[in-house]
């Protein structure tokens, strides 16, 4: 059955990951979106691509004005997909374009997969009143919803959707479709100094502050491993923040296959984000908790949010509320028998808690595909 992907970035390494467990659940997808780029990747994950345009983050004007350069014109979309019975859409901006195209045809299903819960869906400016509004005419329309959290669908998608309406939880699962998952044997030098690593999307103008300062608070018996891209859209003194640091070194963009030498370097996974302070932030679950912990590195997580009551559940993780003064002084009094037994409850954390198997790969291709002709 074939699938349109319709993204918000060709460039983001999730939508590979996607990409890779439709595949893998039997489905053929075909993906459209948006880049960040200058030029397109020619397919992704053997998908093949439908280049839409270039945006920028933090440039909503600019992105509205693709958006609708593209609803303007579907043609070209719709002779795209056709012979597609889904269509499923990443984000909202990505969502309209799908309804637009799926609005011409019979029988076809619309998913909209919501990962993030941008701040202009809870604001009260005009401008996000009026993406409130379209994101809700949109949400009567789809036939099932996707996101990666709980807590996205109790304090945000329950109260806005239909009573019967359909919702599917895909959790930011290490992907291991390949075959038997089995962690890692990675080998550690012994702390101190312990090193504390953050890897990813890094959007966190207040992490990076927190971490440069627990790294001139340990005096050399802290240290801080930064990997990833920045966005420099939240975070424009980056480059400065990070060479004028001590004991904190920043690694750069890296490859899928780069991180199990990355954590390696790693005791603890800073998996803090107060991107979106009470909102977004508190809801989601994001991907380094279950790539930090599947790799043998123990997550440090704020106590009152969702990353904190998955760790309590699994009675695993560092859960702190202040976390620069509490972290400094628990740091200061470790020793390699203490992170032994952190890192044994982080091990015994179920391996299907923490990767995409096979049988993800199954129930999310026989959600999309529903009643799907």
């Amino acid at each position: 059955m074939k699938v349109a992907y319709f993204v918000h970035d060709l460039n983001d390494a999730a939508v590979a990951r996607r990409i890779a467990m439709m595949r893998a659940g039997g489905l053929d997808p075909v993906v459209l979106g948006f880049r960040r780029s200058p030029l397109p990747p020619a397919d992704i994950g053997g998908a093949p691509v439908v280049d839409l345009g270039r945006t920028a983050d933090a440039r909503l004007g600019q992105r509205a004005a693709a958006v609708l350069r593209n609803w303007l014109f579907a043609d070209r979309i719709a002779r795209a997909v056709e012979g597609c019975a889904i269509y499923m859409a990443r984000n909202l901006e990505s969502l309209i374009l799908a309804a637009r195209v799926a609005g011409r045809r019979r029988g076809v299903r619309l998913v909209y997969e919501c990962l993030d819960i941008h701040r202009t869906l809870l604001g009260n400016g005009t401008v996000d009143r009026l993406i409130q509004r379209i994101e809700r005419s949109h949400l009567d329309r789809i036939d099932l919803l996707v996101t990666s959290s709980p807590a996205f669908l109790s304090n945000y998608f329950t109260p806005r959707l239909a009573p019967d309406e359909p919702a599917l939880l895909v959790e930011n699962k290490v992907l291991g479709i390949a075959g038997p998952a089995a962690r890692p044997a990675l080998r550690r030098d012994p702390g101190p100094p312990w090193t504390i690593g953050w890897f990813g999307m890094l959007r966190c103008r207040r992490s990076l502050a927190m971490l440069a300062e627990l790294a001139r608070r340990g005096e050399g018996r802290i240290r801080v491993l930064i990997a990833g891209r920045p966005a420099l859209s939240e975070m424009p003194d980056f480059d400065r923040a990070v060479r004028e640091a001590d004991h904190l070194d920043y690694a750069g963009p890296y490859r899928p296959e780069e991180l199990p030498a990355l954590y390696r370097r790693t005791h603890f996974t800073w998996a803090i984000d107060y991107f979106e302070e009470g909102l977004n932030s508190s809801w989601l679950l994001p991907n380094r908790l279950y790539e930090g912990s599947f790799h043998g590195s123990v997550p440090i997580a704020l106590g009152h949010v969702e990353t904190g009551a998955w760790l309590r559940r699994r009675d695993a993780g560092i859960l702190l509320r202040d976390p620069v003064p509490e972290l400094a002084a628990l740091l200061a009094g470790f020793d390699e028998a203490r992170y032994a037994a952190e890192r044994a409850r982080v091990d015994a954390i179920p391996l299907p808690d923490l990767v995409t198997g096979q049988e993800d790969c199954a129930t999310l291709a026989a959600a999309l595909a529903g009643g799907a002709a």
